[in-house]
């Protein structure tokens, strides 16, 4: 499929595309026949009804808008990268509306690799000793952009959907942890909460959270431990979340957002949270 480079242009200078959001009342379009072969293309958003296919339309018309998309090591974006990356940095607010958009006002910069990255590591342990090694990347957040995604892991987001991944969420879940915190914070696993979450003062909601995430996240750290060290069966959730705190919420984030049931059948303390974080409608059954 040929891309539809007059529209690529508006999405890739967003100074422009944000004075024809306002001019228009909207963001531009999204050409018919682009948006139905990238939907055809990830079975997991073909799950969705109608009416929320056309909420995600239209929030993927708005982030498209307000991002700006490179590519690095020779990948020249497209309109089919710009809209896939799209269609599931969005995905997690099709209960929202637009204002989901507001936990990705931090940052502009997407930066897509055709593969994953190299990054030197380094860090001085307890004694003062320097470790230095090479890491591969697939993405990376940080506090205030730019974000950096590997396509080759884009791209195949439908087959790993069934064991709960997805690169693109699990990134965009590292910035809305990051959303509300100063440049000196870290991302934690503990993003600002809406407000009223189930029903409590921010206090109360906050320390709910973290009471629930900590022990959640603690057990987990301990089945992944006992597969790695006795061979107990390795958990349903990526182990990447044993990591620490902020990567278990990014994993939790990526495995709820494309297999619900299944996180929910894994980890039920967790699943009314991101029901009632993510406005889904079974949240408004949900109590602390």
């Amino acid at each position: 499929m040929s891309p539809a480079p007059r529209w690529l242009r508006v999405l890739r200078h967003s100074r422009w595309a944000r004075a024809l959001t306002r001019l228009l009342g909207g963001a531009p379009p999204i050409p018919s026949g682009l948006w139905r072969h990238v939907v055809q293309a990830q079975p997991f958003l073909q799950q969705l009804e109608p009416e929320q296919l056309d909420r995600l339309q239209l929030l993927c018309r708005h982030f498209l808008a307000q991002k700006t998309f490179s590519g690095a090591n020779g990948l020249q974006i497209n309109d089919e990268i710009a809209l896939t990356i799209a269609t599931q940095a969005c995905l997690p607010w099709i209960h929202w509306g637009l204002s989901g958009l507001d936990w990705y006002r931090g940052f502009v910069g997407i930066v897509v690799h055709p593969d994953e990255v190299w990054a030197q590591r380094e860090e001085t342990d307890e004694a003062g000793v320097v470790h230095r090694w090479r890491e591969a990347l697939a993405g990376e957040a940080m506090q205030g952009g730019p974000l950096m995604l590997a396509w080759s892991h884009v791209r195949t987001a439908s087959a790993k959907a069934q064991q709960g991944h997805n690169l693109v969420i699990h990134e965009f879940a590292h910035q809305i942890d990051l959303r509300h915190k100063s440049r000196h914070q870290a991302a934690d696993g503990c993003p600002r909460l809406p407000r009223g979450f189930l029903g409590l003062p921010a206090p109360a909601a906050a320390q709910h959270w973290r009471t629930l995430w900590g022990q959640q996240h603690r057990h987990f750290v301990r089945e992944v431990q006992m597969a790695e060290r006795f061979g107990a069966p390795m958990p349903w959730l990526d182990a990447y979340g044993a990591t620490d705190a902020a990567e278990f919420f990014a994993v939790a984030c990526e495995a709820y957002t494309v297999q619900r049931a299944r996180f929910g059948a894994e980890f039920p303390l967790l699943l009314p949270l991101l029901d009632a974080f993510f406005k889904h409608p079974a949240a408004a059954t949900a109590a602390p």
